[in-house]
């Protein structure tokens, strides 16, 4: 058995077991060992049955002396009642309804037991303990797993208690010991003065005290960042040993686009174009993240860099998330370039569409055929397009510029693959920015993105109306939608947001397809958009237009809908998140979101992003039936957020690190995610990685961390 063994290998883990596991992300002997405890209940002080005080949590352990059920004069309850007995003395246990114990346990079997001392109307006894069986009295097998130590309790899931965990995680444990691998080098363990890793698993576990509990997750904590800085700064250092165009700053073409804007540019604009456009002056490939609020006009500073790159003769790929917004990318890049005389294709799963000069700016239908043609050639100098990019059958001529809008990750094989090695033998890499309006903590940007270099719009166009943000209770339903049909009347449009498409029908379907009958989640109260809809357009509105939009639909559909709400056919649209990104519909003035709630808060704040984009007060109603005080204090964070950095530091202490960042596709445990907070353990680690990458980028010398660094890139590339 090793790490990488599947769990059905392990003893006593059966189908079922297996299944239970996977919903807690176990899969492999790794995923058990590193599925850390949240906490721990100290058993360790085990007492003398005479020593014991009313009202006191104690440990035992003793012989059972008799063991019998007896039901209660009313016959409601199952009483199990033990007699236990040390060497000091005698002490009455009892369970209530759990009459399999007079079965499981015997007379005469050794057992440690933690409860607390309790006095009933009748007699002093010590009630619902946890127990140890320790074998028979005398047997020598007393060595305790959940009692008689500190005990380590697990994040759980139904029917696969912390209990059944320290079960098979200790013999997992106990055959692997002298057998892993310790991914960190040797010098570095003792510099550092960190637990080894069979000693940290073994302390995370089963610690022989808080502290030693406390070392491991530092040990573990140090490992984890410095592994993502040895695999940031890898990319970076492999990123830098290639070459790129060096497209050289044409000031005069910049002055006359910034002149061609019905607007003024922000400071904040300004500094992001002037850092990319030096950045793509240099024969390295750029790597740059452009982080921006919603509305803050990052688009216009990608097109800068766009205009630039092709004016210097080279081709420029956007890539988008969507259909949706790669088509609106290539509807607002043919306005922006229409006075410079610019051809370029669209390029998504169904559709092939061009601009050309030489058709004076007409968008005319494409074969797929001719279209790729014009980009291998490169005599297209602009493709928009959705993931269809990175197929195959898709190559430039003379790529210089990636532009990727909320997808971080876009390593060096993928924009190999984007070119068709122009260069000569030196083949050239074209250079990389990545936009993202979903707002990134600084550590966690360091640390996440540290590949990447960073620029910031922090600061929103002149003339930005703030966004009413309110949060309604259900009493309060019918006065919002008493304001909706006013704002309706006044000439402006509505969003209504839902967090599913239907109605569960199955309790599997409320669980995501979890094999449990139990609604944990209150799926089945979600609302869904086609629910929402006929309520909508049947009992609140029946006089204004509705309409209902949401990712099963066909594109074309999609397409016809956001174009009759664009030109105001539609007075409501309730649709699915499916519209947080990208949409850009003015005149819509008042946003909805059922479930408030079921989003985060990054999430949130897209989808109010969506209004509040022209001279309209706009407004953002927060639906919510929660009474959960982490809830309510969420969203109003949200409120009371002026800007979307501020919201992320917010959003960050409230839920943490693993649920912001999605990071458990990191592969990162929750017990380490905290970390990511530390700026001082951040830096350290990067430091130390930087130390170690310099004197050995390929890693020759620590295959074990060469292995694990090599896994987590391939977690990372699918994001």
């Amino acid at each position: 058995m090793n790490l990488s063994t599947s769990v059905s290998e392990i003893p006593r883990i059966g189908p079922v077991y297996q299944r239970k596991l996977k919903r807690l992300g176990i899969k492999t002997v790794r995923d058990l060992l590193f599925h850390f405890p949240h906490r721990y209940e100290d058993f360790s002080n085990i007492k003398d049955i005479s020593s014991l005080k009313i009202n006191e949590d104690c440990c035992i352990k003793g012989t059972i002396k008799e063991i019998s059920n007896a039901r209660t004069w009313k016959k409601r309850m199952i009483l199990t009642k033990a007699i236990v007995q040390d060497q000091t003395g005698a002490a009455e246990i009892i369970w209530f309804n759990q009459p399999y114990l007079a079965k499981t346990i015997k007379k005469g079997d050794l057992l440690a037991l933690a409860g607390r001392m309790t006095l009933g109307k009748k007699s002093v006894y010590i009630s619902n303990p946890a127990y140890e069986k320790l074998g028979l009295a005398g047997s020598g097998q007393d060595t305790m797993t959940h009692m008689g130590r500190i005990v380590p309790v697990y994040p759980e899931t139904e029917g696969l208690s912390s209990r059944w965990l320290r079960f098979i995680i200790k013999p997992a444990l106990i055959n692997l010991k002298n057998s892993i691998s310790d991914p960190l080098p040797k010098r570095l363990i003792e510099k550092e003065k960190l637990l080894t890793l069979s000693e940290s698993l073994w302390q995370a576990h089963f610690p022989d005290s808080l502290e030693l509990a406390k070392k491991a997750k530092e040990r573990f904590s140090f490992e984890e960042l410095f592994n993502i800085a040895v695999l940031t700064l890898r990319m970076r250092f492999r990123i830098a040993g290639h070459k790129a165009p060096a497209i050289p700053l044409n000031l005069g073409l910049i002055q006359e686009f910034v002149g061609s804007l019905s607007y003024k540019l922000t400071d904040a604009q300004r500094k992001s174009a002037w850092n990319i456009l030096k950045d793509m002056e240099k024969p390295r490939p750029m790597n740059r993240l452009l982080e921006g609020d919603v509305g803050s006009g990052k688009t216009v500073v990608a097109a800068m860099a766009a205009i630039n790159a092709i004016k210097a003769g080279y081709q420029t790929a956007i890539m988008a998330p969507t259909e949706i917004l790669a088509k609106q990318h290539f509807k607002t890049f043919s306005e922006l370039f229409s006075d410079f005389k610019t051809d370029m294709g669209l390029l998504t799963g169904k559709e092939d569409k061009l601009i050309s000069k030489k058709l004076k700016n007409d968008v005319v239908e494409i074969s797929r055929e001719r279209l790729l043609e014009k980009a291998k050639s490169g005599e297209l100098p602009l493709l928009i397009g959705t993931h269809t990019l990175i197929q195959s059958k898709v190559k430039f001529g003379k790529l210089a510029l990636v532009i990727l809008d909320e997808q971080h990750r876009f390593g060096v094989e993928q924009r190999a693959r984007l070119c068709q090695g122009y260069g000569g033998q030196t083949k050239l890499l074209p250079h990389l920015l990545s936009m993202t309006a979903t707002p990134i903590p600084r550590t966690l940007a360091l640390t996440l993105y540290g590949d990447l270099d960073l620029s910031l719009i922090d600061s929103l166009p002149k003339g930005r109306k703030k966004i009413m943000t309110k949060v309604v209770e259900p009493k309060k339903r019918n006065d919002a939608y008493r304001f909706i049909k006013e704002k309706v009347n006044e000439g402006r449009q509505v969003f209504v947001i839902c967090p599913r498409i239907e109605p569960a029908k199955t309790p599997e379907e409320n669980l995501g397809g979890q094999d449990s009958k139990k609604d944990v989640f209150g799926w089945a109260e979600a609302k869904s958009v086609k629910d929402e809809h006929e309520k909508l357009s049947k009992k609140i509105f029946p006089d204004l237009k509705i309409d209902m939009l949401h990712g099963k639909m066909k594109p074309k559909e999609k397409e016809k809908i956001m174009r009759n709400f664009k030109n105001k056919k539609i007075d409501i649209l309730v649709s699915t998140s499916v519209i947080e990104v990208g949409i850009d519909i003015p005149n819509a003035a008042v946003m909805i979101i059922e479930g408030a709630e079921r989003f985060g808060l990054a999430q949130l704040h897209q989808l109010r992003g969506r209004v509040g984009r022209s001279k309209y007060q706009s407004y953002c109603f927060l639906f919510t039936d929660s009474k959960n005080k982490k809830t309510i204090q969420r969203l109003q964070a949200l409120i009371k957020s002026e800007n979307s950095f501020e919201l992320a530091e917010k959003d960050l202490k409230i839920r943490g690190p693993g649920d912001f960042t999605g990071a458990r596709q990191w592969g990162i445990p929750d017990l380490i995610m905290d970390s990511l907070t530390n700026m001082p353990l951040v830096q350290k680690t990067k430091e130390v990685a930087k130390e170690i990458l310099e004197k050995d980028p390929g890693l020759k010398n620590y295959p074990s961390l060469l292995k694990r660094v090599e896994e987590l890139e391939k977690i990372v590339h699918l994001e």
